[in-house]
């Protein structure tokens, strides 16, 4: 009998987001992430179809890491006839726990207020999903170790190895009939504030991998000064400074410097408001889980101990009415939903205030219109004149660039039969397989949506 994997791109290919991989083979079907499109209106509507695939016949799910991108379609998955092991590491599960259930309440929530507003073409607007719908897909979460061979059948086993980015990412190792199948996942950065270094795989005979940042080298920003000066710039003109940020490492990552910052005498004792109910159940599994971090307990608590923490709706509006100058770090870090709208609603219209964008910001958010300089904004059915300050810092990616990408694929010992780029919009996918096939001269394909590529093996 033949043996072959048929690799679905259900998602990640050709764009960022909605990371969805199905291998189907003659024992298991296995799906690698399962993530919502983000971006674009065009992407985001994709997000209501159904999967052009059996779902029913899918028999697992091996998720890299906790993103939404990356598992935020799974309670769709399961309207849809899963009822398989949804297997991570425990970090993992316990941030995508998080990050489901705290979206499905915006869900809920932004559904009932479009509803209730009119600013809806939708009668009714309806959530993506709802809370029960994820604690349902909750409870088929299955932990499995980091750096550990799983068998699956006789002839399928597959591994997690760390890999940097956030609390509990991973890439995913298969052994399919002897073939080594390498997901990436999203791969992490070396000399990170909070991580250790990635770990790199030895062996892949098919390697797909994260193109994010496939044509860019991260800038060397001294990110403690850049910081250091527009704290002290937002006190001296007496304004606010807001931070969108991503929930999970990004905002603990802001934390960790800000406190640093404070210790060494560089910044005045300014408030700084936490803001992002998720990120506040982050801190809790960085709590549980100090191997996967390099924080001690000490640096931990000390951290917290420096901020405010948000603990309500009731206290957003009270910081905003704070007279103080003041840091104000809110999810999420798109600009695309979250608390960190209703800051902008009351401050973006102030000279006073500074926005510092710090990460990646996907086509079509508001967060990429901001970097880009638009002059008015448009959420809760209105446009808000920009009249802020607006910032960037780069370099505070969590993803790795073109030459970690590089460095992470060159302890491989053999020579891949294909390389599939995933994750990347389509000047990085382009520009990384120029540098791959001249680096390495090994062949590499970009697929696109809904792409299948049959692998006899």
């Amino acid at each position: 009998m033949e043996k072959f994997v048929k690799v679905n791109f259900l998602g990640a290919s050709g764009v960022v987001t909605g990371s969805k991989f199905l291998l189907e083979t003659s024992e298991q079907n296995i799906l690698i992430d399962c993530g919502m499109f983000q971006g674009l209106k065009t992407l985001r509507e994709l997000n209501w179809s159904n999967l052009p695939v059996d779902v029913k016949s899918i028999d697992i799910v091996l998720l890299t890491h906790g993103h939404l991108d990356h598992v935020g379609y799974l309670p769709r998955l399961l309207k849809q006839g899963f009822r398989g092991k949804i297997v991570g590491t425990a970090p993992t599960l316990a941030i995508a726990e998080i990050i489901l259930k705290d979206s499905a309440k915006i869900h809920e929530e932004e559904a009932d207020k479009a509803n209730k507003e009119k600013y809806t073409k939708h009668k009714p607007a309806l959530p993506f999903y709802t809370v029960e719908e994820a604690e349902q897909t909750i409870k088929l979460f299955h932990a499995e170790e980091n750096d550990k061979w799983i068998s699956l059948t006789e002839n399928i086993s597959y591994r997690f190895q760390y890999n940097g980015h956030i609390i509990g990412a991973t890439f995913i190792e298969l052994d399919i009939n002897g073939k080594r199948f390498v997901f990436s996942g999203d791969i992490g950065r070396t000399n990170d504030y909070l991580l250790k270094n990635p770990k790199t795989p030895e062996w892949a005979d098919y390697l797909f991998i994260e193109s994010t940042y496939g044509n860019k080298l991260h800038p060397e920003e001294d990110v403690e000064t850049i910081l250091e000066d527009i704290i002290k710039e937002t006190i001296n003109k007496k304004g606010n400074l807001i931070i969108p940020s991503f929930a999970v490492e990004r905002l603990q990552t802001l934390m960790y410097i800000l406190w640093q910052l404070y210790k060494q005498r560089r910044i005045p004792n300014i408030p700084i408001f936490i803001d992002s109910p998720m990120g506040n159940n982050v801190l809790d599994v960085f709590k549980h889980f100090p191997n996967w971090h390099r924080l001690t307990t000490e640096e931990y608590y000390a951290m917290c101990n420096h901020v405010n923490i948000v603990q309500s709706y009731r206290e957003t509006w009270e910081t905003i009415d704070d007279k103080r100058s003041k840091i104000v770090i809110a999810g999420s870090g798109m600009v695309t939903g979250g608390r960190v709208l209703t800051y902008l609603q009351q401050l973006i219209d102030e000279p006073l205030t500074t926005v510092l964008l710090v990460g990646y910001q996907a086509e079509g958010t508001r967060g990429r219109q901001l970097k880009e300089g638009v002059h008015e904004i448009r959420f809760f059915g209105k446009y808000y004149p920009v009249k802020a300050t607006i910032k960037t810092i780069e370099s505070l990616s969590a993803h790795a660039d073109q030459e970690d990408l590089l460095n992470w694929m060159k302890t491989i010992k053999n020579i891949p039969e294909m390389v599939y780029l995933i994750h990347g919009e389509p000047t990085a996918l382009d520009s990384f397989r120029s540098k791959i096939e001249n680096t390495y001269g090994w062949h590499v394909k970009i697929p696109k949506l809904t792409d299948v590529e049959k692998l006899i093996i």
